[in-house]
């Protein structure tokens, strides 16, 4: 086991504290890929041969170190290579760290779901399931023909050698994610545009909230609506500028709401992504003589403060955006 895969249980929307943690792991070895918005990926093949201990031995000493140093507990899961590391991490619990030994590989696999293994989606998970390839066993055993008449000839090749355990996933250092996410699911089918628009309000203060914490504006925005029938609908808006500001990420996010014309439709989850970031200070900013945009952009500063001193509820959603 040479990857960890550690997870900070950080509270929502405090990306801010995700860099020092990062650090942490650095002294370990140079080899960590940041996973926002609380974890990171570390090989640590390096660092074993340095250090003179396993990768198990080193994850309780960055689990202690982490609580000692920053008051943070971490889960942290363990295996050959990015993959199996990232599954390990779903068995995961504080204070213990699941690991995936090279040789039990196949037989942690052989009973999980297929859309356990990352970069399965729902669509191929379902199209699978249909001709009986419901666990990495069954999709491990398939002949290679059947994989890729059903789902294409390189994605059928990868997705058998997943299967297998066949981990060709790598740590990049310093990758830094091009991309935040949240979602709103809802406790039973919504019907009503007005619950709709509610979470997407919520949803977008988040967004902007977290992209201001760690200094990132995004220049795009994508809406996913699932419906009770598990199918989904995907729209990407460029804005107009790049920004952080929950103002304008709320205005494109009714904007993409609007565009696709729901009419009594069963709504299960909805979804933000804020796509396409960059540092703050690297944006370019139209200047505005509308007193109340300014006004709105003040009080974001002190809602960002109230936030950080006072936790993520200290700030009702809907105030900033009104």
């Amino acid at each position: 086991m040479t990857v960890l895969c550690v997870r900070f249980l950080l509270p929502p929307m405090y990306e801010a504290a995700l860099p020092r943690l990062l650090g942490l792991l650095e002294e370990f070895t140079p080899v960590v890929q940041a996973l926002p918005p609380d974890g990171a990926l570390a090989d640590l093949r390096g660092a074993e041969r340095y250090f003179g201990r396993t990768a198990l031995e080193l994850a309780s000493v960055i689990r202690v170190r982490a609580l000692a140093l920053h008051g943070v507990d971490c889960v942290i899961g363990a295996g050959p290579g990015p993959m199996l590391a990232r599954m390990a991490l779903r068995d995961a619990r504080p204070g213990l760290t699941r690991a995936v030994p090279e040789d039990e590989v196949r037989e942690f696999l052989a009973g999980r779901p297929i859309a356990a293994l990352p970069g399965v989606g729902a669509r191929t998970a379902r199209t699978l399931c249909e001709y009986g390839l419901d666990t990495l066993g069954r999709v491990a055993a398939a002949p290679l023909s059947t994989l890729q008449r059903l789902i294409g000839a390189r994605a059928g090749r990868e997705l058998r050698e997943k299967a297998n355990g066949v981990d060709r996933g790598r740590v990049v250092p310093n990758a830094v994610s091009g991309s935040l996410a949240t979602e709103r699911p809802f406790t039973r089918d919504e019907l009503d545009p007005g619950r709709h628009r509610r979470a997407l309000l919520s949803a977008a203060e988040e967004l902007g909230a977290r992209l201001r914490a760690v200094d990132k504006v995004c220049r795009s925005l994508t809406l996913t609506v699932r419906y009770a029938d598990r199918s989904a609908t995907t729209r990407t808006r460029t804005l107009p500028e790049p920004t952080a500001h929950s103002a304008a990420l709320v205005g494109a996010a009714y904007g993409l709401y609007e565009a696709l014309g729901l009419q009594r439709a069963r709504v299960r989850v909805i979804a933000l992504r804020a796509e396409g970031l960059d540092p703050a200070e690297q944006a370019s900013h139209q200047l505005t003589f509308d007193p109340v945009d300014e006004k709105v952009r003040r009080l974001e500063e002190v809602a960002d403060r109230a936030r950080a001193k006072f936790g993520p509820r200290a700030v009702m959603p809907g105030t900033l955006a009104a």
